[in-house]
């Protein structure tokens, strides 16, 4: 099996960390400190090593480092396979983010196809009780890291709908200013739409192929409109679109298609959806997830993706962490893990690195430690 790893990552005015550089050896790295410190700063860092606006979903202005806003810059080494490969990312102030892949300036979803980077955040915690926008996200971060060109597709439908519901809001009735909008939105949503029940796919088969500590999930995708009676077919969403038109215009919005679709869960050996699930249960259904999708990765990808998991040791107990430790060796991941103290890590031992993380007057300070 190929390797996946950060060597090398250096932070340069990003968010609280004026600088910050972490040398790695491939085994999983354990973070720990106060907090506010700047932990999850360093993860956030990462998970822009990847298509899209991190784990956080920040704007590049976002991340810049006051009171000095001089932009910020993300530095790594990746080792992926055989292959070495130098990521730079970074942003200005007031202006987009940029990506350069081995000394050349590159789009994002190229990231996608030399790096597989999955995470799990304290924010994700309540996926399964807030609304479906979130859950949409989940299964659409889930499905690009299978298939990286599912971003165009998200994007192309998205840049569309905005257009025809800018037609709604000014009660434009001419069917010809739809019909063009109506066949990009369907021929983008089609798309959208395999794409996902393929990533579902793909997560139940992982699921199903191994035993682990943790829960699996029957994953359904739910439409809650039945107007769209074949979402995998361009001409049905078409139709859909066009006989939603007088609902859509009363509305101001586009009622129908990918965009409101569902994911649901539920708890297999019980019966129970995820929603009625304990606090505990959710998060051990989440992690489930994260390690079939890594997975799955690995046949898809020939490697297995780099792992995120901020504050991962909330809400399980002592057992469950060591179970969730022993799986992420068994993957053969690297993982970045944080926690408030090194006895959150203690199960590791020294099959991990280990870093802390101080603030002093608002600056971060990473300190490499030799155990925890």
């Amino acid at each position: 099996m190929s390797a996946l790893s950060l060597s090398d990552l250096t932070l340069s005015h990003f968010r609280s960390h004026k600088r910050a550089v972490m040398a790695c050896d491939g085994r999983p790295v354990a973070i720990y400190g106060p907090n506010g410190a700047g932990k999850t700063n360093l993860l956030e860092a990462v998970s822009l090593l990847s298509p899209g606006r991190g784990f956080r979903r920040a704007s590049p202005d976002d991340l810049i480092r006051r009171p000095e806003a001089l932009g910020w810059k993300v530095k790594a080494e990746l080792q992926s396979g055989h292959q070495t490969h130098e990521i730079e990312t970074w942003a200005e102030p007031q202006a987009s983010r940029q990506v350069r892949i081995d000394g050349k300036a590159a789009p994002q979803v190229a990231l996608g196809r030399i790096a597989k980077i999955l995470w799990l955040v304290p924010a994700m915690d309540r996926l399964w009780l807030e609304g479906a926008e979130g859950r949409r996200r989940f299964l659409d971060r889930t499905t690009l890291s299978f298939k990286p060109t599912h971003a165009e597709a998200v994007l192309s439908y998205e840049k569309a709908m905005r257009e025809r519901n800018r037609l709604l809001k000014d009660m434009v009735r001419d069917a010809h200013w739809y019909i063009a909008l109506e066949r990009q939105m369907a021929e983008a949503g089609a798309k959208i739409h395999i794409n996902r029940c393929n990533a579902i796919d793909e997560l139940t088969a992982a699921q199903d192929a191994t035993k682990t500590a943790f829960p699996t999930a029957e994953l359904t995708l739910m439409h809650p409109d039945p107007a769209v009676e074949a979402p995998h077919d361009p001409e049905a969403i078409a139709a859909a679109f066009a006989a939603s038109r007088s609902r859509d215009m009363a509305a101001g919005r586009t009622l129908v298609g990918p965009h409101r679709a569902d994911l649901d869960a539920v708890f297999a050996d019980k019966g129970v959806h995820a929603k009625d699930c304990s606090t505990g249960e959710q998060k051990a259904l989440l992690i489930s997830l994260i390690l079939a999708n890594g997975r799955a990765l690995i046949r898809d990808f020939g490697a297995p993706p780099i792992l995120l998991l901020d504050e991962v040791a909330a809400h399980l107990d002592a057992t469950r962490r060591a179970a969730l430790y022993d799986e992420i060796f068994a993957l053969g991941s690297q993982a970045f893990m944080t926690g408030t103290g090194p006895e959150l890590f203690a199960e590791l031992g020294l099959r991990a690195q280990y870093a802390e993380v101080t603030e002093t007057e608002g600056v971060s300070t990473l300190f490499e430690r030799a155990s925890p």
